[in-house]
């Protein structure tokens, strides 16, 4: 079973059909490294890996000893790519020494996930081609010079629409119509944050919001944030996201069951919890499985600075009923019927 949407599929397949008389197909016997640079987190935990290894799958590649657990009694395939792991496990100060280690292996290609990693990446190698995925915005970020025309060795996926942040703050004033005033959580030491807070506050204007920006610098800080957001009588909480923000998902739902606020937690589908009343965005494990479409491409010899980066076409909406309801709340029934997904 795919993991993306058919259409999302051939709508991917017409884009790259015009690079295919460029590339040429992989050297059989060959056996490529790619390099999996994460900036956090564990692979062996991580939905989008797991995503991007089926639709290596998909495409034809046998992964290292994966090819050893097929029915004995089909013809067992040489493996044609090995993937080379590299995570800081909570120490971000070792990605460069991590991705110094991938260009010593001569890898054939890098995927980086998120800013840290893509960074770290960057400065590694003018070289190797890097796939990136969830880069929030790669031209803010100095990752690339335009989306069409990448012009270096980066290409990819950009994990925001250039509207989202503001489209998210519409799905929360759509599903809480009351709302006067939201608290916006927002990381100042993530290089993105400073666009994401403009559009939002652009957002916030046309919809007769109030915006209560909420700087979190540490994991340390999101209690004394939620206690801010009460004291100014926010109606709502709005997580910008951010790598850092990303790790503490749970801690922001359990605080806002706590103030009784309604939040939309993260902009990525992934980041839904128990607690969260809300997420709009696009979903990493989409992310992932594009990003196997660009590393094939590669691989048979296209070149990333050919590869526009793609941004998200598809935002999924996800509702939680549970919480609407601990909160005394009722979704307009104008929303109900968007969502993806409705948590009961």
């Amino acid at each position: 079973m795919r993991l993306i949407g058919l259409a999302v599929v051939l709508a991917f397949s017409l884009f790259l059909a015009p690079l295919a008389a460029d590339a040429q197909e992989h050297k059989a016997g060959k056996v490529y490294r790619i390099g999996v640079l994460l900036s956090e987190g564990s692979p062996l935990w991580n939905p989008g890996i797991d995503a991007f290894r089926w639709e290596l799958r998909e495409l034809g590649y046998v992964e290292g000893l994966e090819s050893r657990s097929w029915n004995e009694k089909k013809r067992v395939p040489e493996p044609s790519v090995v993937l080379e792991f590299r995570s800081p496990e909570g120490r971000p100060e070792q990605l460069p020494d991590l991705a110094a280690e991938l260009v010593r292996l001569k890898v054939d290609v890098i995927l980086a996930q998120s800013n840290p990693a893509i960074a770290a990446a960057q400065k590694a190698t003018t070289a190797i081609p890097i796939v990136m995925v969830i880069a929030p915005d790669p031209i803010a970020s100095g990752f690339a010079a335009s989306l069409s025309w990448p012009s270096g060795n980066i290409t990819g996926l950009s994990a925001l629409g250039p509207d989202l942040p503001g489209k998210a703050l519409q799905v929360l004033k759509d599903a809480v119509p009351n709302i006067s005033r939201v608290a916006v959580l927002s990381d100042p030491g993530f290089m993105n944050t400073r666009q994401l807070v403009s559009n939002v506050q652009a957002a916030a204007l046309t919809l007769g919001v109030q915006l209560q920006v909420v700087e979190v610098r540490s994991l340390g800080e999101i209690d004394n944030a939620f206690a801010a957001a009460t004291r100014n009588r926010a109606g709502a909480v709005l997580n910008l996201g951010s790598p850092m923000l990303g790790t503490i998902q749970d801690q922001t739902a359990e605080l806002a069951a706590r103030h009784r606020l309604p939040t939309m937690c993260g902009l990525l589908r992934e980041y839904m919890r128990a607690g969260c009343l809300i997420v709009y965005g696009p979903s990493v494990t989409d992310q992932y499985v594009c990003a196997a479409y660009f590393v094939d491409r590669i691989l048979k010899g296209a070149k990333p600075t050919n590869l526009p980066i793609e941004q998200p076409t598809k935002f999924y909406l996800v509702v939680n009923l549970k919480t609407a309801k601990a909160l005394g709340l009722k979704i307009p029934q104008s929303v109900l019927p968007r969502a993806d997904e409705v948590i009961e």
